[in-house]
Protein backbone atom coordinates (compact mmCIF):
# COMPACT_ATOMS: atom_id res chain seq x y z
CA UNK A 1 0.00 0.00 0.00
CA UNK A 2 1.51 3.06 -0.89
CA UNK A 3 2.35 5.98 1.78
CA UNK A 4 1.20 9.69 1.83
CA UNK A 5 3.93 11.76 0.19
CA UNK A 6 3.30 14.69 2.56
CA UNK A 7 2.78 14.70 6.21
CA UNK A 8 -0.12 17.01 7.68
CA UNK A 9 1.93 19.03 9.42
CA UNK A 10 3.80 20.12 5.93
CA UNK A 11 0.78 21.32 4.65
CA UNK A 12 0.89 24.37 2.59
CA UNK A 13 -0.90 27.14 4.40
CA UNK A 14 -3.97 28.29 2.66
CA UNK A 15 -3.87 31.67 0.10
CA UNK A 16 -4.60 34.93 1.99
CA UNK A 17 -7.79 36.66 1.03
CA UNK A 18 -7.54 39.39 -2.00
CA UNK A 19 -7.01 42.67 -0.35
CA UNK A 20 -9.32 45.84 -1.37
CA UNK A 21 -8.51 49.23 -1.73
CA UNK A 22 -9.99 50.57 0.94
CA UNK A 23 -8.55 48.00 3.26
CA UNK A 24 -5.49 48.09 2.04
CA UNK A 25 -6.22 52.11 2.35
CA UNK A 26 -6.89 51.75 5.97
CA UNK A 27 -3.71 49.70 6.56
CA UNK A 28 -1.25 52.70 5.36
CA UNK A 29 -3.21 55.05 7.20
CA UNK A 30 -2.41 53.41 10.00
CA UNK A 31 1.13 52.75 9.31
CA UNK A 32 1.56 56.50 8.63
CA UNK A 33 0.71 56.96 12.37
CA UNK A 34 3.13 54.02 13.40
CA UNK A 35 6.18 54.19 11.38
CA UNK A 36 8.74 55.50 14.35
CA UNK A 37 12.30 54.59 14.26
CA UNK A 38 13.16 55.75 10.90
CA UNK A 39 13.73 53.60 7.57
CA UNK A 40 15.27 50.86 9.60
CA UNK A 41 12.41 50.77 12.00
CA UNK A 42 9.68 51.60 9.18
CA UNK A 43 11.03 48.66 6.75
CA UNK A 44 11.20 46.26 9.25
CA UNK A 45 7.77 47.08 10.72
CA UNK A 46 6.38 46.50 7.33
CA UNK A 47 8.46 43.30 6.53
CA UNK A 48 6.21 41.97 9.66
CA UNK A 49 2.97 43.21 9.06
CA UNK A 50 3.02 42.36 5.02
CA UNK A 51 5.52 39.19 4.61
CA UNK A 52 5.10 37.95 7.80
CA UNK A 53 1.36 38.77 9.07
CA UNK A 54 -0.55 39.20 6.49
CA UNK A 55 1.29 37.62 3.46
CA UNK A 56 0.00 40.47 0.93
CA UNK A 57 3.98 40.32 -0.41
CA UNK A 58 6.45 37.37 -0.29
CA UNK A 59 10.01 37.54 0.89
CA UNK A 60 11.94 37.86 -2.53
CA UNK A 61 9.38 40.44 -3.90
CA UNK A 62 10.01 42.53 -1.08
CA UNK A 63 13.24 42.74 -1.12
CA UNK A 64 12.99 42.88 -5.11
CA UNK A 65 11.29 46.05 -4.34
CA UNK A 66 13.63 47.12 -1.72
CA UNK A 67 16.68 47.36 -3.58
CA UNK A 68 15.19 49.03 -6.18
CA UNK A 69 13.96 51.71 -3.75
CA UNK A 70 17.54 51.39 -2.07
CA UNK A 71 19.19 52.77 -5.53
CA UNK A 72 17.17 55.65 -5.95
CA UNK A 73 17.44 59.21 -4.28
CA UNK A 74 14.75 59.64 -1.84
CA UNK A 75 13.17 57.79 1.50
CA UNK A 76 13.44 54.40 0.91
CA UNK A 77 10.48 53.19 3.46
CA UNK A 78 8.16 55.80 1.64
CA UNK A 79 9.14 54.50 -1.63
CA UNK A 80 8.48 51.28 -0.80
CA UNK A 81 5.50 51.59 0.70
CA UNK A 82 4.58 53.30 -2.96
CA UNK A 83 5.68 50.56 -5.10
CA UNK A 84 4.07 48.03 -2.86
CA UNK A 85 0.63 49.98 -2.90
CA UNK A 86 1.11 50.39 -6.76
CA UNK A 87 2.27 46.70 -6.79
CA UNK A 88 -1.43 45.84 -5.58
CA UNK A 89 -3.67 48.54 -6.30
CA UNK A 90 -2.37 50.06 -9.50
CA UNK A 91 -1.30 54.09 -10.07
CA UNK A 92 -3.74 54.80 -7.11
CA UNK A 93 -2.73 52.22 -4.68
CA UNK A 94 0.53 53.74 -5.18
CA UNK A 95 -0.28 57.50 -4.70
CA UNK A 96 -2.39 56.75 -1.97
CA UNK A 97 0.32 54.21 0.05
CA UNK A 98 2.93 56.86 -0.94
CA UNK A 99 0.56 60.30 0.61
CA UNK A 100 -0.14 58.45 3.68
CA UNK A 101 3.19 57.34 4.94
CA UNK A 102 4.00 61.25 4.49
CA UNK A 103 0.66 62.94 5.43
CA UNK A 104 0.45 62.21 9.30
CA UNK A 105 4.09 63.37 10.06
CA UNK A 106 3.07 66.67 7.62
CA UNK A 107 0.25 67.57 10.06
CA UNK A 108 1.97 66.59 13.57
CA UNK A 109 5.44 68.58 12.70
CA UNK A 110 3.28 71.89 11.45
CA UNK A 111 1.71 71.84 15.19
CA UNK A 112 5.04 70.88 17.40
CA UNK A 113 7.01 73.33 15.26
CA UNK A 114 4.23 76.37 15.84
CA UNK A 115 4.68 74.79 19.99
CA UNK A 116 8.79 74.99 19.52
CA UNK A 117 8.23 78.61 18.26
CA UNK A 118 5.71 79.82 20.53
CA UNK A 119 6.51 78.53 23.49
CA UNK A 120 10.54 77.33 22.69
CA UNK A 121 12.04 80.06 25.50
CA UNK A 122 9.78 79.03 27.96
CA UNK A 123 12.08 77.00 30.91
CA UNK A 124 9.98 73.91 30.19
CA UNK A 125 10.81 73.78 26.51
CA UNK A 126 14.46 74.90 26.71
CA UNK A 127 15.33 72.01 29.27
CA UNK A 128 13.29 69.51 27.06
CA UNK A 129 15.24 70.42 24.54
CA UNK A 130 18.57 70.73 26.36
CA UNK A 131 18.75 67.16 26.83
CA UNK A 132 17.30 65.92 22.85
CA UNK A 133 20.29 67.61 21.45
CA UNK A 134 23.33 65.18 22.80
CA UNK A 135 20.56 62.36 21.83
CA UNK A 136 20.16 63.78 18.42
CA UNK A 137 24.33 63.91 18.37
CA UNK A 138 24.35 60.29 18.85
CA UNK A 139 21.55 59.35 17.17
CA UNK A 140 23.65 60.77 13.78
CA UNK A 141 26.47 58.85 15.24
CA UNK A 142 24.34 55.81 15.52
CA UNK A 143 23.44 56.15 11.99
CA UNK A 144 26.94 56.63 10.51
CA UNK A 145 27.98 53.48 12.48
CA UNK A 146 24.67 51.20 11.18
CA UNK A 147 25.23 52.27 7.59
CA UNK A 148 29.22 51.91 7.45
CA UNK A 149 28.78 48.61 9.32
CA UNK A 150 26.96 47.24 6.55
CA UNK A 151 29.01 49.36 3.83
CA UNK A 152 32.54 49.31 4.34
CA UNK A 153 33.63 45.81 3.77
CA UNK A 154 37.36 46.91 1.84
CA UNK A 155 39.86 49.60 2.85
CA UNK A 156 38.77 51.63 -0.51
CA UNK A 157 35.50 51.87 0.62
CA UNK A 158 36.72 53.23 4.18
CA UNK A 159 38.89 55.51 2.10
CA UNK A 160 36.03 56.74 -0.02
CA UNK A 161 34.58 57.39 3.51
CA UNK A 162 37.43 58.95 5.27
CA UNK A 163 38.22 61.17 1.82
CA UNK A 164 34.08 62.58 1.62
CA UNK A 165 34.53 62.98 5.24
CA UNK A 166 37.87 65.40 4.70
CA UNK A 167 36.14 66.63 1.73
CA UNK A 168 33.02 68.12 3.76
CA UNK A 169 34.11 68.44 6.91
CA UNK A 170 37.57 70.83 6.03
CA UNK A 171 36.79 71.87 2.59
CA UNK A 172 33.13 72.30 2.59
CA UNK A 173 32.78 70.29 -0.96
CA UNK A 174 29.58 70.69 -1.81
CA UNK A 175 27.26 67.02 -1.41
CA UNK A 176 25.81 67.11 -4.84
CA UNK A 177 30.24 67.31 -5.79
CA UNK A 178 31.01 64.49 -3.58
CA UNK A 179 27.83 61.72 -4.77
CA UNK A 180 29.08 62.60 -8.48
CA UNK A 181 32.56 61.77 -7.63
CA UNK A 182 31.41 58.42 -5.25
CA UNK A 183 29.78 57.04 -8.43
CA UNK A 184 32.59 57.56 -10.77
CA UNK A 185 34.54 55.94 -8.50
CA UNK A 186 32.00 53.65 -7.76
CA UNK A 187 31.36 52.35 -11.60
CA UNK A 188 35.04 52.83 -12.95
CA UNK A 189 36.26 50.06 -9.59
CA UNK A 190 33.58 48.16 -9.96
CA UNK A 191 34.00 47.51 -14.03
CA UNK A 192 38.01 47.00 -12.40
CA UNK A 193 37.16 45.00 -9.17
CA UNK A 194 33.16 43.93 -9.35
CA UNK A 195 33.62 41.67 -6.27
CA UNK A 196 34.72 44.68 -4.06
CA UNK A 197 31.10 45.70 -4.91
CA UNK A 198 28.99 42.56 -3.81
CA UNK A 199 25.76 43.86 -2.42
CA UNK A 200 25.84 42.93 2.05
CA UNK A 201 22.57 41.62 3.01
CA UNK A 202 21.09 43.68 4.95
CA UNK A 203 17.59 42.51 4.88
CA UNK A 204 18.07 38.62 4.83
CA UNK A 205 15.03 36.41 4.53
CA UNK A 206 13.54 34.95 7.63
CA UNK A 207 13.85 31.09 6.25
CA UNK A 208 10.73 30.65 7.60
CA UNK A 209 7.92 28.57 5.74
CA UNK A 210 5.19 31.52 5.47
CA UNK A 211 2.65 29.98 2.65
CA UNK A 212 1.89 31.42 -0.57
CA UNK A 213 1.45 35.46 -0.41
CA UNK A 214 -0.76 37.27 -2.84
CA UNK A 215 1.89 38.81 -5.12
CA UNK A 216 4.60 35.39 -4.51
CA UNK A 217 7.63 34.94 -6.04
CA UNK A 218 5.79 33.16 -9.45
CA UNK A 219 2.76 35.20 -9.11
CA UNK A 220 2.51 36.19 -13.05
CA UNK A 221 3.07 39.94 -13.83
CA UNK A 222 0.05 41.90 -13.64
CA UNK A 223 -0.68 43.89 -16.70
CA UNK A 224 -0.55 47.47 -15.15
CA UNK A 225 3.19 46.35 -14.33
CA UNK A 226 4.27 45.57 -18.11
CA UNK A 227 6.78 48.58 -19.57
CA UNK A 228 5.07 50.40 -22.12
CA UNK A 229 6.81 53.79 -23.71
CA UNK A 230 3.99 55.29 -23.89
CA UNK A 231 2.96 54.58 -20.08
CA UNK A 232 6.19 55.83 -19.29
CA UNK A 233 6.31 59.20 -21.31
CA UNK A 234 2.60 59.61 -19.80
CA UNK A 235 4.26 59.67 -15.85
CA UNK A 236 6.99 61.89 -17.20
CA UNK A 237 4.82 64.35 -18.67
CA UNK A 238 2.49 64.18 -15.61
CA UNK A 239 4.97 64.67 -13.18
CA UNK A 240 6.59 67.08 -15.18
CA UNK A 241 3.08 69.13 -14.68
CA UNK A 242 2.67 68.42 -11.17
CA UNK A 243 6.46 70.40 -10.42
CA UNK A 244 6.06 72.96 -13.07
CA UNK A 245 2.17 73.84 -12.30
CA UNK A 246 2.82 75.40 -8.56
CA UNK A 247 6.15 76.17 -9.23
CA UNK A 248 5.07 78.48 -12.29
CA UNK A 249 2.02 79.81 -10.29
CA UNK A 250 4.52 80.52 -7.43
CA UNK A 251 6.55 82.58 -9.78
CA UNK A 252 3.84 84.37 -11.83
CA UNK A 253 2.28 85.37 -8.43
CA UNK A 254 5.27 86.38 -5.93
CA UNK A 255 8.42 86.30 -8.00
CA UNK A 256 11.67 83.75 -8.44
CA UNK A 257 13.01 85.43 -5.45
CA UNK A 258 10.63 85.10 -2.75
CA UNK A 259 11.03 82.83 0.00
CA UNK A 260 8.40 80.43 -1.29
CA UNK A 261 10.01 80.05 -4.80
CA UNK A 262 13.51 79.51 -3.05
CA UNK A 263 12.27 76.86 -0.87
CA UNK A 264 10.36 74.94 -3.76
CA UNK A 265 13.64 74.78 -6.02
CA UNK A 266 15.77 74.12 -3.33
CA UNK A 267 14.05 71.47 -2.00
CA UNK A 268 13.39 69.91 -5.87
CA UNK A 269 17.15 69.82 -5.64
CA UNK A 270 17.77 68.39 -2.42
CA UNK A 271 14.73 66.09 -3.33
CA UNK A 272 17.78 64.28 -5.84
CA UNK A 273 20.31 63.86 -3.52
CA UNK A 274 19.39 62.29 -0.66
CA UNK A 275 21.57 58.42 -1.33
CA UNK A 276 21.40 57.32 1.52
CA UNK A 277 18.77 58.64 3.26
CA UNK A 278 17.88 61.67 5.39
CA UNK A 279 20.73 62.00 7.43
CA UNK A 280 23.19 62.25 3.94
CA UNK A 281 21.19 65.05 2.48
CA UNK A 282 21.12 66.83 6.20
CA UNK A 283 24.79 68.51 5.56
CA UNK A 284 23.80 69.84 2.03
CA UNK A 285 19.88 70.85 3.53
CA UNK A 286 22.26 72.92 6.16
CA UNK A 287 24.30 74.49 3.76
CA UNK A 288 21.35 75.88 2.26
CA UNK A 289 18.88 76.52 4.72
CA UNK A 290 21.33 77.68 7.29
CA UNK A 291 24.08 79.54 6.06
CA UNK A 292 23.12 80.43 2.40
CA UNK A 293 19.52 81.59 2.88
CA UNK A 294 19.43 81.87 6.58
CA UNK A 295 15.65 80.35 6.98
CA UNK A 296 16.72 78.96 10.33
CA UNK A 297 19.65 78.97 12.64
CA UNK A 298 21.79 75.96 13.10
CA UNK A 299 20.46 75.67 16.53
CA UNK A 300 17.28 75.25 15.08
CA UNK A 301 18.11 72.89 12.58
CA UNK A 302 19.44 70.39 16.06
CA UNK A 303 15.95 71.31 17.20
CA UNK A 304 13.80 70.61 14.18
CA UNK A 305 15.98 66.80 13.71
CA UNK A 306 15.31 65.98 16.94
CA UNK A 307 11.20 66.99 16.73
CA UNK A 308 11.81 64.03 13.18
CA UNK A 309 13.02 61.52 14.93
CA UNK A 310 10.30 61.54 17.90
CA UNK A 311 7.60 62.03 15.12
CA UNK A 312 5.80 59.12 12.78
CA UNK A 313 6.88 59.12 9.39
CA UNK A 314 10.07 59.73 7.16
CA UNK A 315 13.16 61.71 8.91
CA UNK A 316 13.35 63.78 5.78
CA UNK A 317 10.07 65.53 6.54
CA UNK A 318 12.61 67.43 9.44
CA UNK A 319 12.17 69.27 5.84
CA UNK A 320 8.86 70.68 6.44
CA UNK A 321 10.45 71.97 10.01
CA UNK A 322 12.84 74.14 7.93
CA UNK A 323 9.69 75.35 5.61
CA UNK A 324 7.70 76.36 8.38
CA UNK A 325 10.24 77.93 10.39
CA UNK A 326 11.36 79.86 7.63
CA UNK A 327 7.48 80.40 6.56
CA UNK A 328 6.99 81.78 10.19
CA UNK A 329 10.01 83.81 11.07
CA UNK A 330 9.92 85.92 7.52
CA UNK A 331 5.95 85.94 7.85
CA UNK A 332 5.29 85.61 4.46
CA UNK A 333 1.93 86.12 4.89
CA UNK A 334 2.08 89.23 7.04
CA UNK A 335 2.10 89.56 11.15
CA UNK A 336 -1.36 88.42 11.68
CA UNK A 337 -1.10 85.18 10.09
CA UNK A 338 2.66 83.83 10.78
CA UNK A 339 1.07 79.96 11.60
CA UNK A 340 -0.42 80.09 8.23
CA UNK A 341 2.56 80.90 6.36
CA UNK A 342 4.37 78.63 7.73
CA UNK A 343 2.09 75.75 6.94
CA UNK A 344 2.02 76.82 3.57
CA UNK A 345 6.00 76.83 3.71
CA UNK A 346 6.06 73.64 5.19
CA UNK A 347 3.32 72.26 2.19
CA UNK A 348 5.46 73.24 -0.34
CA UNK A 349 8.53 72.26 0.87
CA UNK A 350 6.70 68.83 1.44
CA UNK A 351 5.32 68.39 -2.21
CA UNK A 352 8.29 69.13 -4.01
CA UNK A 353 10.14 66.85 -1.36
CA UNK A 354 8.80 63.62 -2.28
CA UNK A 355 7.09 64.17 -5.65
CA UNK A 356 10.62 62.73 -7.34
CA UNK A 357 10.02 59.64 -5.03
CA UNK A 358 6.70 58.77 -6.37
CA UNK A 359 7.59 59.72 -10.26
CA UNK A 360 10.61 57.25 -9.65
CA UNK A 361 8.04 54.70 -8.69
CA UNK A 362 5.70 54.92 -10.74
CA UNK A 363 7.89 55.51 -13.54
CA UNK A 364 11.09 52.72 -12.90
CA UNK A 365 8.69 50.18 -10.95
CA UNK A 366 7.64 48.29 -14.53
CA UNK A 367 11.17 48.35 -15.00
CA UNK A 368 12.39 46.77 -11.92
CA UNK A 369 9.61 44.12 -12.02
CA UNK A 370 11.49 43.02 -15.31
CA UNK A 371 14.58 42.76 -14.27
CA UNK A 372 16.98 42.15 -11.50
CA UNK A 373 20.59 44.04 -9.95
CA UNK A 374 23.53 44.09 -11.88
CA UNK A 375 27.13 44.83 -10.78
CA UNK A 376 26.78 47.90 -12.90
CA UNK A 377 24.04 49.42 -10.63
CA UNK A 378 25.60 48.19 -7.51
CA UNK A 379 28.99 49.14 -7.53
CA UNK A 380 28.17 53.16 -8.15
CA UNK A 381 25.35 52.65 -5.24
CA UNK A 382 27.91 50.85 -3.40
CA UNK A 383 30.45 53.83 -3.73
CA UNK A 384 28.16 56.36 -3.01
CA UNK A 385 26.70 54.87 -0.04
CA UNK A 386 30.69 54.81 1.12
CA UNK A 387 30.69 58.16 0.25
CA UNK A 388 27.62 59.18 2.43
CA UNK A 389 28.81 57.54 5.59
CA UNK A 390 31.66 59.86 5.73
CA UNK A 391 29.06 62.46 4.71
CA UNK A 392 26.76 61.30 8.10
CA UNK A 393 30.01 60.91 10.41
CA UNK A 394 31.01 65.05 9.52
CA UNK A 395 27.38 65.86 10.80
CA UNK A 396 27.87 63.97 14.11
CA UNK A 397 30.92 66.20 14.80
CA UNK A 398 29.48 69.45 13.63
CA UNK A 399 26.31 68.36 15.49
CA UNK A 400 28.63 67.46 19.26
CA UNK A 401 30.84 70.86 18.29
CA UNK A 402 27.70 73.17 18.92
CA UNK A 403 26.08 70.90 21.64
CA UNK A 404 29.73 70.32 23.58
CA UNK A 405 30.60 74.42 23.15
CA UNK A 406 27.25 76.23 22.65
CA UNK A 407 29.37 79.44 22.37
CA UNK A 408 32.23 78.18 20.16
CA UNK A 409 35.82 76.81 21.28
CA UNK A 410 36.49 80.07 22.57
CA UNK A 411 33.41 79.16 25.18
CA UNK A 412 33.19 76.92 28.09
CA UNK A 413 33.03 73.05 27.38
CA UNK A 414 29.11 71.70 28.17
CA UNK A 415 30.64 68.33 30.10
CA UNK A 416 27.46 67.38 31.58
CA UNK A 417 26.04 67.08 27.14
CA UNK A 418 29.34 65.54 26.35
CA UNK A 419 28.69 62.69 29.18
CA UNK A 420 24.78 62.57 27.77
CA UNK A 421 26.03 62.28 24.12
CA UNK A 422 27.87 59.80 25.40
CA UNK A 423 25.43 57.63 27.16
CA UNK A 424 23.36 57.50 24.54
CA UNK A 425 25.23 56.88 22.09
CA UNK A 426 25.90 53.60 23.97
CA UNK A 427 22.73 53.00 24.33
CA UNK A 428 21.27 53.22 20.88
CA UNK A 429 24.63 50.96 19.28
CA UNK A 430 25.54 48.58 22.48
CA UNK A 431 22.32 48.21 24.41
CA UNK A 432 20.43 48.71 20.88
CA UNK A 433 17.91 50.99 22.84
CA UNK A 434 14.88 52.47 20.62
CA UNK A 435 15.30 56.30 19.18
CA UNK A 436 12.29 57.49 21.42
CA UNK A 437 13.19 55.61 24.55
CA UNK A 438 16.84 57.17 24.01
CA UNK A 439 15.61 61.01 23.08
CA UNK A 440 12.83 60.62 26.24
CA UNK A 441 15.05 59.78 28.85
CA UNK A 442 17.74 62.19 27.73
CA UNK A 443 14.93 64.86 27.46
CA UNK A 444 13.82 64.53 30.79
CA UNK A 445 17.39 64.84 32.34
CA UNK A 446 18.13 67.55 30.35
CA UNK A 447 14.47 69.39 31.98
CA UNK A 448 16.18 68.34 35.61
CA UNK A 449 19.41 69.69 34.62
CA UNK A 450 18.40 73.06 33.48
CA UNK A 451 15.68 72.62 37.06
CA UNK A 452 18.92 72.26 38.96
CA UNK A 453 20.90 74.84 37.04
CA UNK A 454 18.18 77.67 37.65
CA UNK A 455 19.05 80.39 40.11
Amino acid sequence: MSQPTHSPDARVPPSPAPVSFWQAFVFWLKLGFISFGGPAGQIALMHRELVDNRRWISEQRFLHALNYCMVLPGPEAQQLATYIGWLMHRTWGGVVAGVLFVLPSLFILVGLSWVYLAFGDTPLVAGLFYGIKPAVTAIVLQAAHRIGSRTLRSPGLWALALASLVAIGLFNVPFPAIVAVAALVGYAWGRWEPGAFKAGGGHAASGQRLGPALIDDDTPTPEHTRFWWSRLGLVAVVGALLWLVPMGVLVATVGWGHTFVQLGWFFSKAALLTFGGAYAVLPYVYQGAVEQFGWLTATQMIDGLALGETTPGPLIMVVAFVGYVGGHTQALLGPDAVFWAGALAATLVTWFTFLPSFIFILAGGPLVESTHGNVHFTAPLTAITAAVVGVIASLALFFAYHVWWPQGFEGRFDWVAALMAVAAAVALIRFKRGVVQVIAVCAVVGLLVSLVRMP
